[in-house]
């Protein structure tokens, strides 16, 4: 899964959802090759009805092929901490190792937020448009690397749900350590700077 150019990310449309899960497919044959299931604590599930769940630790796994209970086909997770105005979303493997992170612009139009490798070096960053629906990959030279581009979901879903698409597309295959900053990265759009506890 992580040797593509493009992804179809799809979230689970739920009223009230406790927690979120987007459906990972191949953008031109809308078969499912990867899902991403959130999996909040107990605790944190709680408090979501107290305070803003954007404000609240959170951790999203990401699996290839259709099957989140299969730990198998985990490929990484996302984990990201407690957030006031900038947030830090650690990125690690599927032996629980921090293979890199995302932190959080204080200010920017659109959103935006740097990814960086387990060693602190900045890999790419991520910046959207004034609208905040499609975003654009940046190397460290501002080279465009690849886009995030939002898809209409239709007027009532738009209207009534919290529910997302969006493709991830890459200029280039990238190496399987980069692939998986960069899918990270834009799982992480939704879940960190869009998300609003709708």
């Amino acid at each position: 899964m992580l040797d593509r150019t493009a992804y179809y990310i799809k979230e689970h449309v739920g009223f009230l959802k406790l927690s979120d899960t987007y459906d990972i497919l191949d953008p031109e044959t809308q078969q499912q090759i990867g899902i991403a299931k959130e999996k909040p604590s107990t605790l944190v599930i709680i408090l979501r009805f107290l305070i803003n769940k954007k404000l609240l630790p959170t951790q999203v796994f990401v699996y290839e092929g259709s099957d989140p209970e299969n730990q198998a086909n985990l490929l990484f997770s996302i984990r990201r901490g407690v957030g006031f105005l900038r947030t830090r979303v650690d990125i690690l493997d599927e032996n629980g190792q921090v293979v890199g992170f995302l932190k959080t612009k204080l200010i920017s139009l659109g959103g935006a937020f740097t990814v960086y490798d387990a060693g602190g070096a900045e890999v790419a960053t991520v910046k959207g448009d004034w609208k905040g629906r499609n975003f654009r990959f940046l190397d460290t030279n501002q080279n465009e690397i690849g886009k995030i581009a939002q898809q209409w979901a239709g007027f009532a879903k738009e209207m009534f749900t919290s529910a997302d698409k969006y493709i991830i597309s890459l200029n280039e295959t990238p190496t399987p350590g980069k692939a998986i900053l960069l899918l990270a990265a834009g799982l992480a759009v939704d879940t960190v700077l869009k998300e609003t506890g709708e």
